[in-house]
């Protein structure tokens, strides 16, 4: 008989816990990594080139708590308009892309 194996991986463990198997929760997960992506993009940048929340907020016409949203992970609300009164803010401009699903949203 063998021996089934056993990992000590904690991401591997909830990985096969939680997400095997179950493709709405991979789902989800991929869109809190998106969200999570936004955010952190605007903070890096806001912070690479020296600015507070505040700052950033004033110079795209907002508050200093919407920016304070967009770069937290659990903020859903990302507005493209938004997106590019920031990033004009800063210089910069938008770009998206459409790119082939992950397998890992697909199956685990």
């Amino acid at each position: 008989m063998k021996k089934k194996r056993t990992t000590t991986d904690a991401l591997e463990i909830i990985r096969h816990r939680y997400y095997r198997g179950k493709p709405q929760r991979l789902a989800e997960l991929e869109k809190t990594r998106e969200d999570m992506e936004v955010g952190r993009m605007i903070r890096e940048l806001r912070t690479k080139i020296g600015l507070s929340q505040r700052e950033l907020a004033k110079l795209a016409g907002t508050t200093a708590s919407v920016i304070c949203r967009l770069e937290d992970a659990d903020y859903e609300g990302h507005s493209l308009s938004m997106l590019r009164r920031i990033a004009a803010a800063m210089n910069k401009r938008v770009e998206l892309r459409f790119v082939t699903a992950s397998r890992r949203t697909r199956a685990a």
